[in-house]
C-alpha cells in the first residue's frame, strides 16, 4: 500500500509556522524500510481536507495526518475525516475519559470536544497530555505539534503496521552518466531494467550542466540490497555498450561481494 501524509494548517501555508513533519515522517519510514509515496499540504478547510482523504481511502492508502485535531474552530480534521468515511461524529467515552483525567474540571465545556470523532474511530494514545489522536480506516490523524505527533505515528508504524516493515533494509545504489545521451535515449534501458528487477524503485535526475559541472544524468536503483545490486549491474552494463555515454561515475557503488 502506498503511505501518504497530510500537513494540515494554514499557519503552514501562510509561512507563520516551518514544516517540521515531511522531513521527520521521511526518516520514520526510512528506519522501517518504508517510503513515503506523496506528501500534501492543505489549509484549514473541511472540504479539502475530506476530499484529500476520501481519494487516500479510495486507494487503499495508509494516511498519516499532522495538525487540525483541537477543539477551536479553525480545527477540522475531525469533521473532514467524518465526511470522508461516511460517519457520523460521536464522544468516544474512552477518549472522554483521558481528557477528564488530565485536566479535571477544566476539561468541560470545551476540552471533551477533542474525544469528538467519527464513529468506530479507534484511539492513538498521546504520551504527553493523553488527548488521544484517532484512526479510522487505514487514516491516522495526530497533533500538530511535533513533541506528541511523532511518538504518536511511531506507535502507529509500529503497533499497526509491523507487517509493513522491511526488515532487510532498502539501499539504494547510483550512478553518474555523462556525455551526449538523453533520458529519452536511455529510455529503453531504463525499461528492461525495470522489468527484470520487478519492485525496484528507478530514479532519473538530469542535470543540464554549467559552468562548474558538465552536462549528465545521475540514476538510482533502490529496493532491496540483491534487487538493487542486480539492477545496477545490469544497468551499468547497457550502458557500456552505448557510444553516447563517455563516462560513468559510480556514486554509490555495491561492494564487492565478500569471498
Amino acid at each position: 500500500m502506498n503511505i501518504g501524509l497530510l500537513v494540515i494548517g494554514d499557519e503552514i501555508l501562510s509561512g507563520k509556522r516551518e514544516d517540521r513533519h515531511l522531513p521527520k515522517v521521511i526518516a520514520l519510514l526510512a528506519e522501517r524500510g518504508l517510503a513515503l509515496a506523496y506528501a500534501r499540504f492543505i489549509g484549514d478547510d473541511r472540504a479539502a481536507i475530506a476530499a484529500a482523504m476520501r481519494e487516500a481511502r479510495a486507494a487503499g492508502d495508509l494516511l498519516l495526518s499532522c495538525g487540525g485535531i483541537g477543539a477551536t474552530p479553525d480545527d477540522c480534521t475531525r469533521q473532514a475525516a467524518a465526511a470522508a468515511y461516511e460517519q457520523p461524529l460521536q464522544r468516544h467515552p474512552e477518549g472522554e475519559a483521558l481528557i477528564l483525567a488530565e485536566y479535571g474540571a477544566r476539561a468541560l465545556p470545551n476540552r471533551v470536544l477533542m474525544a469528538d470523532f467519527p464513529r468506530d474511530a479507534r484511539l492513538i494514545p498521546n504520551p504527553v497530555n493523553r488527548v488521544a489522536g484517532f484512526s479510522v480506516g487505514d487514516l491516522h490523524c495526530v497533533p500538530g505539534f511535533p513533541e506528541m505527533a511523532w511518538p504518536m505515528l511511531v506507535w502507529v508504524l509500529d503497533t499497526l503496521y509491523p507487517h509493513l516493515h522491511h526488515h532487510a533494509p532498502q539501499v539504494e545504489y547510483r550512478l553518474r552518466v555523462m556525455g551526449t545521451a538523453g533520458e529519452g535515449d536511455l529510455l529503453d534501458l531504463m525499461e528492461a531494467t525495470l522489468a527484470a528487477h520487478p519492485g525496484l524503485k528507478l530514479s532519473s535526475l538530469p542535470c543540464r550542466g554549467d559552468a562548474r559541472r558538465a552536462r549528465h544524468i545521475e540514476f538510482g536503483f533502490k529496493g532491496s540490497e540483491a534487487l538493487a545490486r542486480a539492477a545496477f549491474t545490469h544497468f551499468l552494463a547497457g550502458l557500456s555498450n552505448d557510444p553516447a555515454v563517455t563516462e560513468i561515475q559510480l556514486i554509490d557503488a555495491p561492494p564487492e561481494p565478500s569471498v
